[in-house]
């Protein structure tokens, strides 16, 4: 039997908290495959030919049997709060099968529970008005570490994706703006084909957007002492172009020049000629320079706008910032004065930058029927041995104050019964506490080849992530130095714990003398 749990004190610097999330959950299999175990005749023909040719002919015809019929597996639920040392995952089974497990287990979980992590650390950081935006794609770890990204970023409390692919297979609402490139791509009115505009209601002749938006533009121009001479007709154009194809989502990028002397009167002009046409165009995106400053900037000229022109869909345009923002910024941001409505974040959200990798460990904790423990100089490496069940246990004002990892075939602990318990790293200290209510955090989900819960969608996990989190007292979910969440082993099994590592001293002894 092996136990999966997080071996680092924290995650992400300063933070106690991760969300566990296991990216296999989609790919889960039938009875006989499961993460990767294949009876597959060419992976063992592979194996014979990179095997040392003295290897016994019978370990392959071992393999061709194998299955995971004999496993089960116990865990947390997908998207629950949990905490340095904890086992998120019990996997018991035939000795062999489960140690083959330990790599796709662990590689199914670490990048998946790392950046859903990361992304509910930019949630905290953002706060719930703003909406959060993944487009990490292009410097995500390869195209699976992208569609995982996009997947548990929006898990971890992130609202749209760029990632198409993410939307097709997770149902995650997709989003987007144009690029640079596009706006860059053009250089003259001339090159915008079609022209013409039909109303919103098609109750009129196709108008000529060109010379519609011509018009706006000059008293657009006009009401703010614009120059017009240093306006980009290659903008104008990239915006009209994308106007005539997309006019109900028309949200451009304009500092591909200039903000104030060039993007903006463009945006503005054609966003007017598209209302006067019945259309509502959504807003801008800002990709450079101060964010801040140029969101408020941008938030008073279409207030101006809707003032003067009496356009009311002006008062309801977002504003969506993108420029390599990171967990830092984003607090900083928040500090200022600013009109962003929604972030977009891609590489410190896909790369966790702030902690590139999630050291979750697979130990073995149990064989044939007797506790295994793995003793080491440096205390947060030993294990806890055992078949265990974990505990929440939550104070009178519903937030969890302190996990218990109980021995299997303890009781349970109970509400309002006081208990002693010895927090992991603290010792022979010992502390008494009593909950106002017990949760049970593990269930079954595998066994017999079979999954044993329902597979939850991305919604539904991401809604279990905010639920979990919302839970915590907010001391714990400080994004610098919060404060530590306690977790704990019952009386009975650091007594188990404190006889090995006595029993491992003196048989260490006896070698010696030896």
């Amino acid at each position: 039997m092996a136990n999966m749990s997080p071996s680092t004190p924290s995650l992400l610097s300063n933070m106690e908290v991760l969300t566990f999330c296991f990216g296999g959950v989609p790919l889960l299999m039938g009875p006989c495959t499961l993460l990767g175990l294949s009876r597959n005749t060419e992976d063992v023909v592979f194996l014979r030919s990179v095997l040392p040719p003295a290897t016994d002919p019978a370990f392959f015809q071992f393999l061709r049997g194998l299955d995971c019929s004999g496993v089960t597996l116990h865990s947390v639920p997908e998207g629950t709060v949990v905490f340095a040392r904890e086992p998120l995952m019990e996997v018991a089974g035939p000795l062999a099968v489960v140690q083959l497990l330990e790599t796709s287990l662990l590689c199914l979980v670490n990048y998946a529970s790392l950046v859903c992590s990361n992304a509910a650390r930019f949630r905290l950081a953002c706060g719930p008005r703003r909406k959060l935006l993944e487009m990490g794609l292009r410097r995500a770890q390869g195209p699976d570490g992208g569609l995982t990204a996009s997947r548990y970023s929006y898990i971890g409390g992130f609202d749209l994706t760029s990632n198409v692919q993410a939307g097709l297979l997770f149902g995650v609402p997709v989003a987007g703006t144009m690029a640079h490139s596009y706006v860059t791509s053009f250089t003259s009115l001339e090159e915008v084909w079609p022209r013409t505009l039909v109303t919103v209601n098609q109750d009129h002749d196709p108008v000529d957007l060109i010379s519609l938006t011509k018009g706006w533009l000059g008293r657009v121009c006009e009401l703010l002492g614009a120059e017009p001479g240093k306006i980009h007709e290659g903008e104008l154009a990239a915006f009209l172009s994308y106007a005539i194809a997309y006019p109900q989502n028309f949200l451009p990028v304009i500092d591909s020049y200039s903000v104030t002397c060039s993007g903006l009167l463009n945006f503005c002009a054609v966003a007017l000629a598209l209302c006067e046409l019945g259309y509502r165009p959504m807003g801008v995106r800002l990709d450079s320079g101060d964010l801040c400053k140029q969101s408020v900037d941008v938030r008073g000229v279409l207030r101006l706008c809707s003032e003067h022109f009496s356009i009311s869909a002006f008062d309801s345009l977002i504003i969506v910032g993108t420029n390599n923002i990171s967990e830092q910024t984003m607090v900083e941001l928040n500090t200022k004065e600013n009109e962003i409505d929604v972030f977009g974040v891609g590489t410190h959200l896909v790369t966790c930058t702030k902690q590139p990798s999630l050291g979750c460990v697979y130990k073995l904790v149990e064989a044939r029927g007797r506790p295994r423990m793995k003793i080491s100089e440096d205390p947060e490496k030993s294990t806890v041995p055992g078949r265990k069940a974990v505990y929440r246990l939550v104070d009178a004002d519903g937030h969890p104050f302190l996990d218990l990892l109980c021995l299997a075939l303890e009781s349970p602990p109970e509400a309002g019964r006081p208990l002693s318990c010895h927090p992991l790293g603290g010792g022979s200290t010992s502390l008494s506490v009593t909950p106002a209510q017990v949760i049970c955090l593990r269930q079954e989900m595998f066994t017999k080849g079979q999954v044993t819960q329902p597979l939850s969608s991305a919604a539904e996990t991401k809604a279990q992530v905010q639920d979990s989190l919302q839970s915590l007292h907010p001391r714990h979910k400080r994004l610098q130095e919060p404060d530590s969440y306690t977790v704990a082993l019952s009386e009975t099994l650091h007594t188990l714990v404190t006889d090995l590592r006595r029993a491992s001293t003196n048989k260490s002894n006896v070698v010696l003398a030896n």
